[in-house]
């Protein structure tokens, strides 16, 4: 009998504990993450469900796992892969609390990236929406309604959705030095360059990738500065996607509110 543990498949380590493999290992095909299990589907749509898009950490079944077991909430979650047409994957422009530099959509019309869509119920969306900060004035990701045709996502039986969420950053993206957003290389290769461009950047969190992961885990007011700094440094840019943002309701009535973990 196939071993469907996380563990079996490689899918267990959460970035959260282990920033420097930040996104995390995705799984090759869909399936259905149940506890420690990542499962066989039996259908790729749910529409009791909301459809978000993970662009990062959240395509890392230990990562979701994790997240999960912070509000203890252990009902399955569908992560299906889509053909999606229309965003690629770029670099938040701000410092992450759990120590990483994470990644942001962009708008990219012309750019066929495949991801995973996670179906969540309405308790799983809100531990979501509460893990980027939706709900904060100050948080760091916004959510917003990605439509068709401006982005189109594709599913491996042929269909088409009308739109799906994504998560949308309230600092804008890193530029790639031309002005357009720069896409995400992986954590280790991402902070070895922003730590060899930028002097005040080292002075701030060190010279290495692992001291970087170190100090701002340990100080939410330097993840704060080094926020700054990137714009300071004028390393920013807008991602495109701010037009679908829109006021959201964070999970059902009498939950979003008390889910606030700390802002990624």
């Amino acid at each position: 009998m196939e071993d469907r543990t996380l563990e079996a498949q490689g899918l267990a380590e959460a970035p959260r504990e282990h920033p420097l493999l930040y996104p995390g290992a995705w799984p090759e095909d869909s399936g259905l993450l149940d506890g420690n299990r990542l499962l066989p589907l039996d259908r790729l749509v749910y529409d009791d469900r909301t459809p978000v898009l993970a662009v990062g950490s959240n395509a890392c079944p230990g990562q979701l796992r994790h997240k999960m077991a912070e509000f203890g909430i252990t009902a399955p979650i569908p992560m299906v892969k889509a053909q999606v047409t229309g965003i690629e994957v770029g670099v938040s422009a701000h410092v992450s609390r759990m120590g990483y530099v994470s990644a942001s959509p962009f708008n990219a019309p012309a750019v066929v990236r495949e991801l995973f869509l996670t179906w969540l119920d309405a308790e799983q969306l809100a531990v979501i929406d509460a893990s980027e900060g939706v709900p904060l004035p100050n948080g760091n990701y916004s959510r917003g309604w990605l439509a068709a045709p401006d982005v189109r996502i594709t599913l491996a039986d042929g269909t088409t959705l009308p739109g799906a969420f994504a998560y949308v950053n309230r600092h804008g993206v890193l530029h790639d030095g031309n002005g357009g957003p720069r896409t995400h290389p992986g954590q280790r290769a991402l902070l070895t360059e922003l730590l060899g461009t930028s002097a005040r950047l080292r002075e701030l969190f060190g010279v290495t990738p692992e001291e970087f992961v170190a100090r701002a885990r340990a100080d939410a007011l330097l993840c704060e500065r080094g926020t700054r700094l990137l714009a300071e440094e004028k390393l920013v840019t807008v991602s495109g996607l701010e037009k679908y943002v829109r006021l959201q309701q964070t999970g059902s009535p009498g939950t979003g509110s008390s889910l606030l973990p700390p802002s990624m």
